[in-house]
């Protein structure tokens, strides 16, 4: 009965009201697959390919699983049966979690070296600290003399290292169009880098559960050009 109610059309009328809802997740405030940076435009190839790669998977065992509920035992042997099952063992359980594994981590190491806060020599680094609390984000430019709350000012193409912490509890830094998560341990300065192609307003969000009002600790990023950068230093310099 199920096959007849699988048809074309009802396969149709399905795809084109999922088919948006699953496409409206690509892009938005704080969509991954929407970047504005290069670490950020890394995370959305990485996750392109995963999701190729688990596709081909799937289709390939959907085939197999076909072909195999159509298979007629009775013309096998035993002794066959039994190297037959023992292929399967060793290309299933070994040979593709291992190739598996391999092209992923061929994938995903260069995409997360880039990602480390590493600067090249010569190379202009801002240097941003931020300091999460229950349940808001204090900011401040070392050397500068200035105190934001829940708001960061950066310029356009250049290197920023945010140095992330915590007065309380584990937090998670998180802008999702410039690049990956990362948390904020009390006692510990961990650093993030980040980069903006382009001058706009980005959306941040603690990406960890820190109690009653974690769905509210957010924030924004706004990205400048840079002279528009260096009137903002000045302004908020002489605001202090």
């Amino acid at each position: 009965m199920f096959p007849r109610l699988l048809t074309a059309k009802s396969v149709a009328i399905f795809a084109l009201f999922i088919i948006p809802l699953l496409l409206g997740g690509c892009a938005g405030p704080l969509s991954t697959l929407d970047p504005a940076g290069p670490a950020a435009t890394a995370v959305a190839w990485l996750w392109w390919a995963m999701f190729a790669f688990s596709t081909v998977v799937l289709l390939a065992v959907v085939v197999l699983w076909l072909v195999a509920m159509r298979r007629d035992p009775d013309g096998v042997s035993e002794e066959a049966a039994r190297r037959l099952q023992n292929r399967w063992i060793v290309g299933g359980g070994l040979i593709l979690p291992l190739a598996s594994v391999t092209v992923l981590l061929a994938f995903g190491i260069p995409v997360g070296h880039n990602m480390l806060p590493v600067a090249a020599d010569g190379e202009d680094v801002l240097r941003i600290e931020v300091t999460g609390h229950q349940w808001w984000w204090e900011v401040e430019y070392p050397g500068k003399d200035i105190r934001l709350a829940d708001e960061l000012h950066i310029p356009v193409g250049v290197p920023v290292h945010v140095h992330v912490t915590s007065e309380d509890v584990i937090h998670s830094f998180w802008v999702p169009r410039l690049g990956g998560k990362l948390d904020a341990i009390p006692g510990r300065d961990n650093v993030l880098r980040l980069v903006a192609d382009e001058p706009g307003t980005y959306r941040g969000q603690c990406a960890e559960f820190c109690g009653l009002n974690h769905a509210h600790m957010d924030f924004t990023l706004e990205a400048h050009s840079q002279e528009a950068f260096e009137a903002w230093l000045e302004e908020a310099h002489s605001d202090e």
